[in-house]
């Protein structure tokens, strides 16, 4: 492929996306909403096309002489106009190939919205009639970065886990998945299912970032009504809330208990654990305070 039009690319994937493709010699064009958000991609060889979802005319401009379109928008309420939208410009664009990120459990009808959200949108791609090839990934590792503070500050892990059984999996082994879909036809037609090595449960993340940070670090299941109420008080909107307790509600119902052997079979190398990624962000998780190391 010659030219690669990453959306999201300031995302969780799209910004490891975007220097797995341009240190292999691809051609990156980066749609991004807001001249600011350049600077996340400084030291990268990537054209920039300046854009938004909601403005047909500029996503019509960031696709002119782009061969493959790498599909990610956030979950917002718009998602799937937005999405279907890129997908038919790129049928009139010419596009040859769409690499969708998706997620583990999307099906139309889900309880849970933002998958039902992605069922409605691979269902477009697939009428498309563009070669495609969609990457559902299950719980991000990075998820576990919004209890950071919680976990610096208390060292405690706080969810509605329970005993789930997840296979979480590290974004920077999404990325490695769309960036060898991206740039060859092997994988067209292909719908991946992508998790970590293991399904590990709550209890084994605190063991893990204990490992990685040197300190104690413990999990508390907490009931839904419980997280909710937190969630709400920190300023979430409800419709976020009531989705983040129906994820992990499914979680708890063991819909992501299951490994998949995908990341090997696209990238040629197994996937990361997690005690790699909280090795890579145990910083985050460290109690820091005026600078110094807090003894927990």
């Amino acid at each position: 492929m010659s030219k690669i039009l990453i959306t999201g690319a300031t995302g969780t994937v799209g910004s490891m996306l975007v220097p797995a493709l341009s240190g292999q010699g691809s051609t990156v064009r980066a749609l991004i909403h807001h001249p600011d958000h350049a600077e996340r991609l400084s030291g990268h060889a990537v054209e920039l096309a300046f854009g938004d979802f909601a403005d047909p005319a500029t996503i019509r401009s960031a696709m002119r002489d782009v061969d493959a379109v790498f599909l990610a928008c956030g979950n917002v309420p718009d998602q799937v106009s937005y999405e279907c939208a890129v997908i038919d410009e790129a049928v009139r664009s010419g596009v040859r190939r769409i690499v969708k990120l998706s997620a583990r459990g999307a099906e139309i009808g889900s309880p849970v919205a933002y998958w039902d959200w992605h069922g409605l949108i691979e269902r477009h791609l697939r009428a498309s009639g563009i070669p495609s090839v969609v990457l559902q990934p299950g719980f991000l590792m990075t998820n576990l970065l919004a209890a950071a503070q919680q976990v610096s500050q208390q060292g405690m892990l706080f969810a509605p886990a329970g005993s789930a059984r997840i296979a979480m999996i590290d974004p920077a082994d999404i990325a490695a998945a769309a960036a060898v879909a991206l740039t060859g036809d092997d994988h067209d037609g292909a719908t991946y299912v992508l998790t970590g090595p293991a399904a590990i449960t709550y209890q084994q993340v605190a063991l893990e970032l204990s490992a990685a940070t040197g300190r104690t670090v413990g999990f508390a299941d907490i009931p839904a009504e419980a997280a909710t109420a937190a969630m709400i008080e920190a300023g979430l909107p409800p419709f976020v809330v009531d989705q983040v307790v129906s994820v992990f509600g499914q979680l708890q119902a063991g819909v992501q208990s299951k490994t998949s052997d995908a990341v090997q079979l696209v990238t040629g190398r197994p996937a990361r654990p997690l005690a790699v990624f909280a090795r890579n962000y145990a910083g985050a998780f460290s109690a820091v305070e005026s600078g110094n190391t807090v003894n927990a």
